[in-house]
This record gives structure tokens, C-alpha cells and sequence, in this order.
């Protein structure tokens, strides 16, 4: 079974800047080139992941930060948002909010939950590497009630 998932910003950067090869971040951006993860973005995505990743502090040279975004882009796949008519503490949120919204059963990945609504698809770093691990092992009871993540 494929998982979907738009990844946020900060948990991308929080895998490249890590130390800790298993770390839940760098597990789930891991989770991308193995294609374990296929991600799910559009332009405004891209174009946030390139913005946050160019910032001086980071000191990513530009070479690495297209090669990131292109493996997102080859392993992903683009789609439209969905208007939610939701308000958002962050209004630069709403993006990976309905982006995630666009494809069924799919996870909106971030380290932080509290600038979302409280729904079972939106999950912490380690909340989706227990869904890889149990996908990987066969346990499909962990993604049985999709319905219930988009509160269907």
C-alpha cells in the first residue's frame, strides 16, 4: 500500500539539519527516496521548501537545495489544493492543508500540529514512522478507517 503525504516545510528542514541519521524527521524525508513515502506538493510548496531552505543561517549551497527539491518532485506527485474554508492560525499553513486535502487517504506531515485542526490525517514525524513501520510489516489496521482521518 503506497502512503501520500505533503511533508511541511519544518520537518524537512529539521531532516537536513539533523545529526541523528534516525531521527523521525530524517526517517520520513529517508522515507522519500525509498519511495516508502510518496510525497504529494504543488508550486507554493516547491517554492516554500526552496524559500526556507536559501535562508543564510542553513548555508545550503543551491546545487543541494534543487537536487532536494527535485527528488521530491520526481518520487511526488503534484496536485491542486481543495478549499477548505478553513482559517488557520498561519495563513502560510493553509497550503499543506489543503494540498493534503486533495488526495484521499493521504497524511499531512508536521512538527507542528498545533497550527492545524485537530484531525487523525495531520501526524507528527513519529507519528509517520509508525505508519511506515506498520505498513512495511503488512499491518494494514493502522490506515483501515481513512474515512475516519478526513472525518467522513
Amino acid at each position: 500500500m503506497k502512503i501520500f503525504a505533503v511533508i511541511d516545510t519544518n520537518v524537512i528542514v529539521s531532516a537536513l539539519i539533523s545529526k541523528h541519521a534516525d531521527s523521525a524527521t530524517v526517517v520520513v524525508l529517508s522515507s522519500i527516496f525509498s519511495e516508502d513515502i510518496t510525497p504529494i506538493y504543488n508550486e507554493d510548496i516547491l517554492n516554500e521548501y526552496a524559500t526556507v531552505l536559501r535562508r543564510k543561517k542553513f548555508n545550503f549551497s543551491e546545487e543541494f537545495i534543487n537536487e532536494t527539491i527535485s527528488s521530491i518532485k520526481d518520487k511526488g506527485i503534484h496536485s491542486d489544493r481543495i478549499n477548505s474554508g478553513d482559517i488557520l492560525p498561519d495563513p502560510k499553513d493553509l497550503v499543506f492543508y489543503e494540498v493534503a486535502l486533495s488526495v484521499e487517504e493521504s497524511f499531512l506531515v508536521t512538527g507542528n500540529l498545533k497550527h492545524f485542526p485537530k484531525k487523525p490525517f495531520i501526524v507528527s514525524p513519529a507519528e509517520m514512522v509508525e505508519i511506515i513501520e506498520a505498513t512495511l510489516s503488512g499491518n494494514r489496521n493502522i490506515l483501515s478507517e481513512a474515512g475516519a482521518r478526513y472525518g467522513k
